[in-house]
């Protein structure tokens, strides 16, 4: 790789050794990929929770803290995606005696070095959003997807610990989405007509149904006829479902997203042959999620992070009602979607009917196994395509059902 005279005196320890090393890294991942050089980027978004950064990660974080305030401090806005433990709620959830004194550890690690604690998945909606060709190092898949599909920034997936290093240089290997040739369309699905997307259940299903059919990092999906423009949680759900079956990085929506006002635009004119998904197609999606008998533990909504709005849909649902005693209903938010929702008497609704809240954390970061065992949480009820993905690999069964469905579920303590 080319390297300009400030990254040439980095990588020779000039700023520190947190730099220095940051700097080997990248470059070990840009020859990987074949990067001729780096590209500045203006924000990076780190993994924070216990479970990914592990006892090995916590140790290096604390190595880079314990450096000269000039050595180890970051060189951009650098933000927390959610941790692992909501201290409110620790001892409720029975989560692992470690989790706190780990997630503390890391708490002061980052604010040594000017990480700015955020806890968020949807900083594109609370934090700032960034802007059409700003690049990015983002380390959440969701948040990824959704600033290089629907806000037109430019970022990879640059998880675990490599959002910390570009955080430290200010800087990533030019590869991927950063190159305009590689955010082409290469894939293109097409909505038969009566395919109608009514729930935000629907949109991460349709992120997942897509997201099974792609075959690499690589391949970007253009979607056409999704019908009148979606809002931001909509595209939300669907983002991080097709990121999460997929690891799919990049999206376009023709009419809708800012690089595929026409299908030409979308392609840079090239042929892609269109594949048709019928309303039949999303409901076996849904229909790959069906169990035997009724029983509920939990329902959660969660992954992403919920918006104001959510809460607030999910708040008019439950308002003057009651979940059943057996079940756990589970609503996981940024630090700054909570305040709002105190302030406007959101969470008092929520709560009154028996639901929580939790907050700067998402489901599955929690130590969602042991958090399973412990509480006894088998059958899993979400309106998240992308949790009803993941989840399972943490010993759960879960249940994709659109957002009433799941309100319904928890009142009457049985699925419908």
């Amino acid at each position: 790789m080319q390297l300009n005279d400030l990254e040439k005196r980095m990588i020779d320890g000039e700023f520190g050794e947190p730099r220095r090393l940051a700097l080997e890294q990248q470059v070990t991942v840009g020859r990987f990929f074949d990067a001729s050089d780096f590209v500045p980027v203006t924000q990076a978004h780190v993994m924070a929770d216990g479970e990914a950064v592990g006892e090995a990660g916590v140790q290096m974080l604390e190595r880079c803290a314990a450096a000269s305030p000039g050595h180890r401090k970051v060189m951009i806005p650098t933000i927390t995606d959610p941790r692992g433990v909501d201290p409110s709620a620790c001892s409720w959830l029975d989560q692992p005696e470690h989790a706190p004194e780990r997630e503390g550890r890391i708490v002061r690690a980052f604010e040594a070095m000017g990480v700015l604690l955020t806890n968020t998945c949807i900083n594109y909606q609370v934090v700032i959003p960034p802007t059409r060709g700003e690049h990015l190092a983002m380390g959440d898949t969701g948040s990824t997807i959704y600033c290089n599909g629907v806000l037109g920034a430019r970022s990879n997936f640059e998880g675990g610990v490599a959002a910390f290093w570009a955080g430290l240089t200010g800087r990533v290997p030019r590869y991927g989405m950063h190159l305009s040739q590689r955010r082409l369309a290469t894939r293109h699905f097409r909505l038969e007509e009566g395919f109608r997307l009514e729930d935000l259940a629907d949109w991460g299903a349709l992120g997942g149904l897509i997201g099974r059919r792609m075959r690499n990092y690589f391949e970007v999906p253009l979607i056409s006829g999704a019908g009148p423009t979606p809002g931001s949680d909509a595209l939300k759900h669907f983002g991080a479902a097709l990121a999460s079956y997929g690891s799919t990085p990049m999206f376009h929506i023709e009419g809708i997203t800012p690089d595929a006002a026409t299908l030409d635009q979308a392609t840079g004119g090239r042929p892609v042959e269109a594949e048709h998904l019928r309303r039949s197609d999303l409901d076996a999606f849904y229909d790959s999620f069906r169990k035997d008998g009724d029983h509920v533990d939990v329902v959660v909504f969660a992954a992403p992070q919920l918006s104001l709005y959510e809460m607030q849909l999910v708040a008019g649902l439950l308002e003057g009602r009651k979940v059943k005693e057996h079940v756990a209903v589970l609503l996981t938010a940024p630090p700054e979607v909570v305040r709002a929702a105190e302030r406007m008497g959101l969470r008092a609704v929520i709560e009154a009917a028996g639901a929580r809240i939790l907050e700067g954390v998402c489901f599955y970061q929690m130590y969602a196994r042991e958090m399973g065992e412990m509480m006894g949480w088998k059958r899993l009820l979400t309106n998240s395509a992308k949790l009803a993905n993941i989840i399972q690999g943490y010993g759960y069964e879960p249940v994709l059902q659109p957002t009433t469905r799941c309100i319904e579920a928890a009142i009457a303590g049985r699925l419908a």
